[in-house]
């Protein structure tokens, strides 16, 4: 029989939103880790379908025939957090997915309607069928895929840090470049029509641009089990 000291800490579901650069993933996979939740890229899986649909020869400048495809690719989000993986089709594409070709048309793809809706749907499907609990990052998480979520954080950070952080993750990229493409993917994600990159009203906002990772993490794991305790 289970007493309070030795229950199993309470399955919480975590959104965790933003724009790039932020620090989103390294630090949803490392609370997710420490706290032995499962993990979620809602961001790898739009790459995913915007991936298929360049490798398969689909127009992206015609909305209609980006929503005509969206229920083709079978997409699988594994959600390890040490070892998330991606396949399309039963073959993994998680480097293929990082491309520059496929960061220059995601958002494009993203914004098709019936995209989000095929993909908020897995994405929610997931989440439901984490026992444990999970850590889901993206864009509109809070807002629009889990409105309900128990925990929802907004990271920000300034473009300049930002742009250094993702220009590091690309080795080699010009910082100036990477700045100019994260604002204007920022001004496509943030007003396009369907589900735009947003703050939820109630979620906590981290700013994270004189933060150290490890501070980020601890900040969010000191969030979620505030968060467990109370239920």
């Amino acid at each position: 029989m289970e007493t309070a000291e030795n229950a199993a800490p309470a399955a919480v579901i975590v959104a965790i939103d933003g724009p790039s650069g932020t620090g989103k993933s390294s630090t949803s996979k490392a609370v997710a880790a420490q706290l032995g939740l499962s993990y979620l890229d809602t961001g790898a899986q739009y790459r995913a379908i915007t991936w298929w649909m360049v490798h398969n020869g689909i127009d992206l400048t015609d909305p209609g025939a980006i929503a005509d495809a969206a229920g083709k690719p079978g997409i699988v989000s594994g959600t390890d957090p040490l070892a998330p993986t991606i396949t399309v089709d039963g073959a993994d594409v998680s480097g293929p997915i990082r491309t520059t070709e496929v960061t220059s048309k995601v958002s494009a793809v993203s914004a098709v309607p019936e995209v989000r809706t095929r993909i908020t749907e897995l994405q929610r499907w997931i989440a439901e069928s984490a026992e444990k609990g999970i850590v889901v990052e993206g864009r509109d998480i809070g807002t629009t895929v889990l409105p309900d979520a128990d925990l929802k954080i907004f990271l920000t950070a300034s473009p300049e840090a930002r742009a250094a952080r993702r220009s590091g993750e690309l080795k080699g990229a010009d910082v100036k470049a990477t700045q100019e493409a994260l604002i204007k993917r920022d001004a496509a994600d943030s007003s396009r029509k369907t589900s735009p990159l947003a703050k939820a009203d109630d979620a906590v906002e981290v700013d994270t641009t004189e933060l150290t990772l490890q501070q980020v993490i601890e900040c969010v794991v000191t969030l979620v089990e505030e968060k467990r305790a109370e239920k």
